[in-house]
């Protein structure tokens, strides 16, 4: 196996990656993991700092996952929800409705995007089986959604999805309560105000058409880890039934944990009308996502056949029961090992060190909560301007830099990202910081 990474030079297109970078990266091809930690083909390890994409939950192999998914393999590996169902997906079904305040009905898909694709339809037919002409999203600025078509156009990021701007359809967008980015001039409070103030222009001008408004519960992660202010999303939710709007809110990356809340929006006190659930759903070890509502939404639904009022969505492998009984073990671990409250642990350590990284002058903020921190990198600390490098990418040269150091991150941009699987001990964790302090030290040597 040794020129596997020739062949996946070779071979592997990588998702949002510059081919022409990462041919010069270096970067490993993992064979194995263990507990925390990526095994490469030459038996390098390296410390996950990115929960193999914000999804990891218990490290690798955890034994209890492990036995489910094998189990159920010898079991029935597969058998469609199309005019049947199976075991593992009611079981499923009825654990996350008990989790998941408000919520009656399940509807799986098999990604976060497809989740979200899901709960668009959702919105648009509750409207259309009801007589009314509700053909429009609001959606905030810097939110993220997905890759797919309908998840592309709620969560447009410019820089992304441009290429794909005459495929899109239109959305209303909002400004996000991004106060490190707010004008100097208005306090916190003021611009949370103003943001709620410019959603509910929209609402009451076009209430008539809007079907739903769209948000990431808790915080935006891919549009810069910007951690909504206490009451903001609550705020929001009273809008959506001040002016007859259903509120989607897409937890894929932010619930089961990462915030420091299993299910987030019961935080927020924004009970959703649709919610949307993926990623740590299953602990990352096999694809599977879930879209939630309400028995008001689904009663819009019911109807004789030739009505035509069903939901017209559907996947191959909705309702995997291999996937399904993977979930269902995971969350049977988080009651058993209490790991909301591990969470809430590991986030003071978290916490305790945040002013080490704001002592560099190239670190202009430090946002974090739950499993979740972000440095944001700047040229200085007055004209935060995003911090570039002469000769470098910066967000190559910080991978390279851990890789270099035996531990995989990966920021977006000018901010660097920890995102550890959930359950990454104290000690392991501290690696993960002190590790990125001493990119951080690298960075600002080089730019000084």
């Amino acid at each position: 196996m040794h020129d596997l990474a020739e062949k996946d030079k070779k071979y592997v297109w990588h998702p949002y990656t510059q081919m022409k970078d990462y041919a010069t990266l270096n970067a490993p091809v993992i064979v194995k993991g263990e507990g925390f930690y990526l095994i490469d083909e030459h038996g390098n390890r390296y410390l996950d700092g990115v929960a193999s994409m914000w999804c990891n939950v218990w490290g690798h192999t955890r034994k209890e996952i492990v036995d489910a998914i094998v189990e159920q393999v010898r079991i029935l590996q597969h058998s469609t929800l199309f005019s049947m169902s199976n075991d593992k997906a009611v079981i499923l079904a009825e654990m996350l409705v008990s989790i998941a305040d408000g919520m009656q009905r399940v509807f799986y898909s098999d990604n976060g995007s497809t989740a979200v694709e899901v709960a668009l339809k959702m919105a648009l037919q509750y409207w259309y089986n009801k007589g009314h002409e509700k053909r429009e999203f609001i959606a905030l600025e810097h939110g993220y959604h997905g890759d797919t078509v309908g998840a592309m156009s709620v969560g447009y990021i410019e820089h992304f999805f441009k290429p794909y701007e005459s495929m899109l359809f239109s959305v209303k967008k909002v400004p996000t309560p991004y106060m490190y980015r707010k004008h100097t001039s208005m306090s916190d409070d003021d611009y949370m105000q103003y943001c709620l103030d410019m959603l509910e222009r929209e609402l009451k001008e076009y209430s008539d058409s809007v079907a739903a408004v769209i948000m990431e519960s808790g915080a935006q992660i891919a549009g810069g880890a910007i951690i909504y202010p206490k009451g903001y999303q609550k705020a929001v939710r009273e809008l959506c039934s001040k002016y007859d709007t259903l509120l989607i809110l897409d937890e894929v990356a932010t619930g089961f944990g990462r915030l420091g809340s299993m299910v987030e929006y019961i935080a927020q006190d924004s009970i959703p009308d649709i919610v949307a659930f993926g990623k740590m759903l299953t602990a990352g070890y096999i694809p599977l996502a879930a879209t939630l509502t309400t028995d008001e939404v689904y009663n819009a639904f019911l109807g004789e056949y030739d009505e035509y009022k069903h939901l017209f969505h559907g996947h191959t492998f909705t309702g995997n029961p291999i996937a399904c009984a993977c979930a269902i073990s995971n969350i049977e671990l988080y009651r058993k090992e209490g790991l909301i409250a591990k969470v809430m642990n590991n986030a003071r350590v978290i916490a305790d060190r945040i002013d080490e990284f704001m002592d560099y002058s190239i670190v202009g903020d430090v946002r974090h909560k739950g499993m979740l921190l972000a440095v944001e990198l700047v040229k200085d600390k007055v004209s935060k301007v995003p911090l570039t490098l002469k000769h470098r990418r910066i967000n190559y040269t910080i991978t390279q830099e851990a890789f270099k150091r035996k531990v995989f991150l990966r920021p977006l941009g000018h901010i660097m990202f920890i995102i550890p699987p959930l359950a990454m001990g104290r000690d392991e964790l501290n690696v993960l910081l002190d590790n990125a302090l001493d990119i951080v030290d690298v960075l600002q040597k080089e730019v000084m």
